[in-house]
């Protein structure tokens, strides 16, 4: 028997060199994975997109970068497009969950916010356990990418702030948004500021608490 076969005679994708745990990898994954849907390999036009959203850093291993389209008029998803630096697995959740909310004419984006990792999982087949992560990749992505429609679209009420502390309550914008814009490169108020308004027409108190969070940051991820 091929050491690549487990007991009953199924193939085995990966083999742990450390733990000898073995990993399964459905057909439905492995065609997302050789021929992922809406993927760009190029830069995008920004201008055939309303929102962009982007989550992880490259400096430190996984990252999404996701491009939504929108009818204005009934807010059905109407493309979804999406680079990652992840991996195989990243790869095969992020096609079939773009798949998901443009299929059949697009979800909108109340519908799409309902779509959980483990809806993902179920439309692949499932993935190895330690993989499971990388359909919490798209579902992160796209929150951000929604709430960049939002605040583009001046609903700062529909706002996702879950687990996040707010610091600016007339635009919803919170701690991991500070956190996520120093990801991005911006490394001081203005700079932030330029990304998020936060904390403009503010109190002097509130101000230096964001800029206490943007330092914080600054140390924690370039030193």
């Amino acid at each position: 028997m091929s050491d690549k076969k487990d007991l009953k005679g199924a193939d085995i994708d990966v083999i742990n060199q450390y733990t000898g745990e073995k990993w399964y990898y459905t057909d439905t994954v492995k065609e997302h994975f050789f021929k992922p849907r809406n993927l760009l390999l190029d830069a995008p036009d920004e201008s055939n997109f309303d929102a962009n959203g982007m989550v992880g850093s490259p400096a430190c291993g996984d990252m999404m970068n996701m491009w939504m389209k929108v009818d204005p008029k009934t807010e059905k998803i109407k493309d979804l497009k999406w680079k990652t630096f992840g991996c195989g697995s990243a790869i095969a959740a992020t096609s079939m969950y773009s798949v998901m909310l443009t299929e059949e004419g697009g979800m909108t984006i109340e519908s799409a916010l309902k779509v959980k990792p483990q809806h993902i999982m179920m439309r692949l087949g499932g993935l190895p356990n330690r993989k499971i992560h990388c359909s919490v990749l798209a579902d992160k992505a796209f929150q951000k990418t929604v709430n960049d429609y939002f605040r583009k679209t001046d609903q700062h009420d529909r706002i996702i702030t879950d687990g996040a502390r707010v610091v600016d309550e007339r635009l919803n914008i919170t701690d991991k948004d500070i956190e996520e814009a120093v990801l991005e490169g911006a490394q001081t108020l203005e700079e932030v500021q330029k990304k998020l308004k936060v904390g403009v027409g503010m109190s002097e108190e509130s101000v230096t608490d964001i800029e206490q969070l943007i330092r914080f940051y600054a140390e924690k991820y370039y030193g």
